[in-house]
């Protein structure tokens, strides 16, 4: 089974691309963030032509998050339960499902902004709900993960320049902190290996030419519980569909399971 998360930064944007890559790779389940769409807008007849089942979270503008299955989709939660809300506002930041064995929630973190904006308590108060939302289904004994873009960075080696982050959000202990309390729930970090260099960064700034120089961060998560951490066979970050014109910023995690 074939399971992966990738922010697309619009999936408009980014649709033939996701439509090939999906047919490509043989995906059984894509956690999806960052759609930039309302609900009835996402292009979920098309993915139905490829024979997948689709749960979305989004009303538009910058947020959206979708489960995309072809193995079964059930139990659907939409938004994040006891989510802190910004501004009085649940932003569309959360989506789990059951998919065939598994159970999965697509999270799209808070970015937080900067260190004393509103945004970074929001951020760290959206991290507290996440554990309390995920505790029993990481204590369980069926596989489950939760895949998405965490916008944090776990350790000082997941930045390429820790010094060009220096008071900045995504490497603040607070957030690190946050991360960590999330994996004391009974998760762990399942990290994928590189395709290229000794790193798996997963997002690359647009600007300043970071990809092709490698100033890269890894902030594209994958949190799995015990059976779902035992049934890794492979994990990878597709590199490659970073490249070209008309890509996202972040790189796919694709992980194998043998459920």
């Amino acid at each position: 089974m074939r399971i992966a998360t990738w922010n697309v930064n619009s999936i408009t944007a980014r649709l033939p691309r996701l439509l090939a890559w999906l047919e490509s790779t043989g995906t059984d389940v894509l956690c999806l963030q960052e759609a930039k769409v309302a609900a009835e807008q996402f292009p979920s007849d098309q993915l139905r032509e490829l024979g997948y089942e689709v749960a979305v979270n989004a009303t538009g503008r910058w947020n959206g998050v979708a489960v995309i299955s072809r193995v079964g989709l059930e139990d659907v939660v939409r938004g994040l339960p006891g989510d802190p809300g910004y501004e009085g506002v649940e932003e569309p930041r959360a989506v789990s499902a059951t998919c065939g064995p598994v159970r999965v929630w697509s999270v799209y973190v808070p970015n937080g902004r900067e260190v004393a904006h509103p945004h970074y308590a929001y951020k760290l108060g959206w991290f507290e709900a996440l554990k309390a939302a995920v505790a029993a289904d990481a204590a369980g004994s069926r596989p489950f993960a939760v895949l998405g873009d965490f916008n944090v960075a776990p350790t000082d080696d997941d930045v390429y320049d820790l010094a060009a982050f220096e008071g900045l959000t995504h490497v603040t202990p607070a957030e690190r902190a946050a991360l960590a309390a999330l994996r004391e729930a009974g998760l762990t970090d399942v990290v994928p290996r590189p395709l290229k260099y000794d790193h798996p960064y997963t997002y690359w700034d647009y600007r300043q030419l970071c990809f092709p120089k490698n100033r890269g961060m890894r902030i594209d998560l994958v949190y799995g519980n015990d059976p779902f951490a035992q049934a890794v066979k492979d994990a990878y970050v597709d590199r490659e569909e970073r490249k070209g014109k008309g890509a996202s910023d972040h790189a796919p995690v694709v992980v194998d399971l043998e459920v």
